[in-house]
Parts: structure tokens; sequence; C-alpha cells
């Protein structure tokens, strides 16, 4: 009987042995694993620019004239004579005949005191990759006023950018480079070394005027500047 109990207790020495080895052995396993899980979670978020000089590849100009009077006839006439000086205009510049499209009319006609007054408002647009020809139209456009054409408020050139997705690739790239070297600034300072990226986010491009002294979007003006921030986040080492 004693050697039975004695044997049991051997067992339960041996368990008891195993199961603390195994804790042990778990709890080194469970605090490496949270090590590395938090070595893993180091990470720096960083932003980077990219910036382009462009100039732009589409010019479009919406004239608009108008012609007064008491009957429809004179007026309209008006409004064709207007419409043939402004063709030959961009005629003796160059420009196609394609190029020069009507975008509009409206005919208004009120009564004052028992005068009937016609107005006709009319619209035309030239559209034009000429970007060189088309800012020497608009240099000379004071030529219009001398062929009896007015141009209405409004009437203004605007300078378009369409091959954003040509420098889209080039550029993000440009700025994720800019954001590791900001990061790796970070790092250097903190004693640290950069991984790979935890995750990226793409800014939104915009195209401005290079040059400040334009007003608004700068579409006034062929120079553009096509700028994109993007955000990355880092692994540090």
């Amino acid at each position: 009987m004693t050697g039975v109990l004695e044997k049991r207790n051997l067992m339960l020495l041996a368990s008891a042995a195993v199961l603390s080895a195994g804790v042990v052995v778990g709890g080194y396993l469970l605090g490496d694993g949270l090590t590395r899980a938090k070595a893993a979670d180091r990470s720096v978020t960083v932003r980077g620019l990219a910036e382009k000089d462009v100039t732009a590849d589409l010019a479009t100009w919406t004239i608009a004239y108008s012609a007064t009077g008491f009957d429809l006839p004179t007026v309209r006439a008006e409004i064709d004579a207007n419409s043939k000086a402004l063709q030959d205009y961009f005629r003796g510049l160059g420009f196609k005949v394609e190029e020069l499209r009507p975008s509009g009319v409206n005919v208004n006609q009120f009564y004052n005191n028992g005068v009937n007054t016609i107005t006709i408002n009319q619209r035309m647009q030239l559209r034009t990759n000429d970007i060189a020809r088309a800012q020497k139209a608009v240099a000379g456009q004071f030529d219009l006023v001398r062929r009896g054409v007015v141009l209405q408020e409004g009437s203004g050139m605007v300078y378009s950018f369409t091959k954003l997705n040509d420098v889209k690739p080039t550029m993000v790239a440009e700025a994720t480079r800019d954001a590791r070297k900001a990061a790796e600034q970070f790092a250097k300072d903190s004693g640290t070394g950069v991984g790979g990226i935890k995750s990226a986010t793409q800014g939104y491009f915009s195209i401005d005027a290079r040059d400040g002294e334009q007003s608004g979007s700068g579409s006034d003006t062929p120079y553009k500047k096509v700028r994109v921030v993007t955000t990355v986040d880092f692994y540090l080492d």
C-alpha cells in the first residue's frame, strides 16, 4: 500500500513539474509574441510632397456679344456682321474653321412706352490645342473692337491641363520618396530604422497657376503647377 502511495505521489510531482514547465514556456512565448507584436506596430506617419510645372494643352474662349435695335432684321444683320468679323479675325490668325463654333444664342424683346426693343445675345467658342496661337489671339483682341465687336463681360480665355493621368504615376512615386526621406530623418533622430510601408493615402491633385500673380484658380494662364501630397505610414525597425 505504501508503495502504491509513493508511486502516486511521484506521478503527481512529475505532472506538476510538467505543468510548471509548460506555464514557463507558454509565458515566454506569450511575452515574446507581445514584444514582437509591439515592435511590428511601431510606425511613423509622414507626408510627402511632389510638384511639377506644366503647360496647358487646351484653350477655350467663349466670346459673348450682342446687338440691340427696334426691328429683328436689323438686329440680326448686326449680329451676323459681328459673327463674320470674329471668323475673319481667327481665320487671319491661322485657326482652323472647326475650332470656332457658335455655342448659344437668345433673343429678348420688350416694349417700353409703345417702343419695341429687340436684343440678340450671341456666343461663339474657340477651342484649340494651339496654346501659343491662343495667347496671340487674346493679346490682339482689341482688334475685334476695331472691327465693331464689343465683347461682353465674362468673355475670357480659359487654359486647361488635361493630361493629369500622364503625370500621376511619377508624381505619386516622387511624393512617396519624399515621405520616406522625412521618415528616415525621424528614424535617425530617434535611433531607429525605416522599414516597409504600413499604409498610404494618396492626396488630392491640384492644378493652380504656376506664379502667384494670377487670380482665382489660375485658369487665365497656361502655365500651371500640379501638386499632390501623400500620407504614408512607415514601419520602424
